[in-house]
């Protein structure tokens, strides 16, 4: 049986295999990636990593360090923390990338860290986007990151890896947007959940890198946890446009004591005759394949305040709905292609943003930005009166200027519409390709930049067959508890994200006690949570609870409430990884969430159920008399609670080696 692209490069980054060692889908291995990004939320990383006792960075060509979250907040404490951050980067020798640089996804693409066949990671849930590169981009959590620096190396279970054939051409005016919306909305039943998705078929050499860049991105919110596509001629085109940008005095500068991102044309020429280990097997075992005709894509807008709901731009166009914001940036829409998109819808169509509008726009680098200016596609979006921002995250993270305000409806070409993520929870957010927001903001109302007819879409699925498995008895370790007892307090919510768990304006404030965060829990989902809440309740989540971004306090916000464990009908990885790494237990049992659905009848979003009793060490919960299996919690996850997460093993191995 053959090997997908996803195996083969995980195989490459395992740590303490013997050469040619093979790796599949299900394997728990040691990685080391090739590098490792953490942005704004280093200020946070840098505590872990001297909490686990460390003092020098394993390998400083694995960190790189990009600011680009909070960049408008230039008050002396923010500041004070970033000046923190370059010091600690000099001081181990680390590359630094200061605010105002770009977002940090833009900038490990742009300044060459990521490469065919690498393995990078990121603390930050859109790390899925160095898979455009051939790469395997995914996220980890801050706790990885710390042991990272300190080790080299991360825990990581390889995926099942889902095949996605895109087969035929965009129609003129769809974009990669469109596509990435078409796939979250036809295929919105966590078909690729957890899943790493690869990009095959007669598609995909139609569609150029920035195209990828954005499909790759967005199949965070599909719930994968990578997308990558194939290494091919348009890689390498790519590639070779990229390197005089290495040999150039003005690239922003460094701390490492020599380059260590870029390559030559000799590189690329190396990696095109290795192609057939940077491709899948032609027998590669898939657990899911899903197939998408491009040539019956229409523009699609997701919303509102869901991605995976989505309304045909024709059918949307028709309801004029009225906007008060539009939205130009982000990592996975404002690149030099997105602008040069809204610059030529506004030049074809003339005339100003709509009275009553506010059009935001943040290129995703320094670098977009002066491209965009010398050909002058910035100057007519400014001209149009959109309101320039620095290149950075911004709105999309629910920081700085124009965020959406109570009442308001926004249009933007970010990639999350999570309600209260961009600002306040009582405003309706929809999503849509760049040229989709430039004729929103000129128009007042969602529209599309040109006449599409809708059709169909061609879409084909084979599912794999999933085994039920049976319960199964575990040894309980010393020191986790065997059995818990308490209060359900059941969320009725499928694809509850982390701004629902826990606000992004509350993110980046490193201050905030256990306490404090433990008292915002649940906020953004439902206010009224905390006056429902005793301490010692069992969560109960619907499916892929946690799912969105990569901020661990979703996760340890709930352990310092007192929440002895969160069960769900299923998880993101990335939340369940947050939970273990942080010592906080979260697992899965559908059979009690399909049983709680149909007994708690109050359509409250938040619902009290009855006394449920959990034996860890027969994998059995019981409620109303009845009993339900979950998967026997493994001696990796127990040694994680009962050390206290991943910081404290980290640092019991690093003390036994001195």
């Amino acid at each position: 049986m053959g090997l997908t692209l996803v195996e083969k490069i995980a195989a490459r980054h395992a740590d303490g295999l013997k050469p040619g060692s093979i790796v599949r889908s299900g394997d728990f291995i040691s990685i080391r990636p090739r590098h490792v990004m953490t942005h704004d939320n280093t200020g946070a990383v840098i505590p872990k990593f001297k909490q686990i006792g460390a003092t020098k960075i394993a390998d400083p060509a694995q960190p790189v360090f990009a600011i680009d979250h909070d960049i408008q907040n230039t008050t002396p404490k923010n500041l004070e923390k970033y000046a923190k951050i370059e010091s600690f980067a000099a001081q181990h020798g680390i590359d630094f990338y200061p605010a105002g640089t770009g977002i940090s996804h833009q900038v490990m693409v742009e300044q060459g860290y990521v490469v065919p066949g690498a393995l990078v990671v990121a603390s930050d849930s859109h790390s899925n986007l160095y898979g455009a590169m051939a790469a395997l981009g995914t996220p980890v959590v801050r706790t990885d990151a710390a042991s990272i620096w300190a080790t080299g190396v991360t825990w990581w279970q390889v995926p099942p890896v889902a095949k996605v054939v895109l087969k035929g051409k965009l129609s003129p005016g769809v974009t990669g947007k469109d596509v990435i919306i078409a796939l979250c909305g036809l295929f919105n039943k966590d078909e690729v959940l957890n899943h790493a998705v690869e990009f095959l078929g007669d598609g995909v050499p139609a569609l150029s890198m920035s195209e990828r860049m954005t499909i790759a991105n967005m199949t965070t919110e599909w719930g994968a946890l990578a997308g990558v596509f194939p290494f091919d001629e348009v890689t390498v085109n790519y590639l070779r446009s990229r390197v005089p940008e290495f040999t150039n005095p003005n690239r922003p500068g460094k701390r490492g004591p020599k380059s260590r991102s870029g390559y030559h044309n000799s590189d690329i020429d190396s990696w095109w005759r290795d192609r057939a280990n940077l491709s899948a097997d032609p027998d590669a075992d898939y657990a899911i394949e899903l197939e998408l005709d491009l040539a019956t894509v229409v523009p699609h807008v997701s919303g509102p305040n869901e991605v995976k709901t989505m309304v045909s731009l024709p059918e949307m166009e028709r309801k004029r709905v009225p906007i008060q914001k539009a939205y130009l940036l982000s990592c996975v829409n404002a690149r030099f292609e997105d602008l040069h998109d809204a610059a030529e819808v506004i030049r074809a169509r003339g005339g100003h943003v709509a009275n009553g509008v506010e059009f935001y726009l943040a290129p995703a680098s320094a670098e977009v930005q002066a491209k965009s200016e010398s050909n002058g596609d910035w100057k007519t979006l400014i001209d149009a009166g959109a309101i320039p921002l620095p290149p950075g995250c911004g709105a999309c993270i629910g920081l700085g200027k124009g965020l959406v305000e109570k009442g308001e409806t926004a249009i933007s070409a970010t990639n999350r519409n999570f309600k209260g993520r961009m600002g306040d929870r009582e405003s309706l957010v929809y999503l849509g390709s760049p040229a989709v927001v430039a004729a929103s903001a000129l128009a007042g109302f969602i529209c599309a930049p040109q006449t599409f007819t809708e059709k169909p879409a061609g879409i084909a699925s084979r599912r794999a067959e999933k085994k039920a498995k049976p319960a199964g008895s575990v040894e309980i370790m010393k020191g986790f508890p065997p059995k818990v007892r308490g209060r359900t307090i059941f969320i009725d919510k499928d694809n509850l994200n982390t701004d629902g768990i826990y606000g992004s304006k509350h993110t980046y404030r490193d201050d905030m006690t256990p306490d404090e965060m433990a008292a915002v829990t649940f906020e953004n989902y439902d206010p009224n949570f905390n006056t429902l809440y005793q301490k010692g309740d069992v969560v109960v989540g619907g499916l892929n609870f946690g799912s969105g971004s990569s901020r661990e306090q979703a996760a340890t916000a709930l352990k310092f409430k007192g929440i002895p464990c969160v069960i769900a009908a299923s998880f993101s990885e990335t939340y369940k990884r947050n939970a273990f790494n942080n010592g906080f237990v979260v697992f899965e049992c559908p059979d009690l969430v399909t049983y709680l659905r149909e007994n708690l009848k109050d359509r409250a979003p938040t619902k009290v159920g009855p006394e449920i009793t959990i034996d860890y060490a027969s994998s059995i919960l019981t409620l109303d008399g009845k009993s339900f299996s979950f998967p026997p919690l493994s001696p990796a996850a127990q040694e994680l609670i009962v050390a206290g997460g991943a910081e404290n093993l980290v640092a019991s191995r690093l003390r036994a080696k001195t």
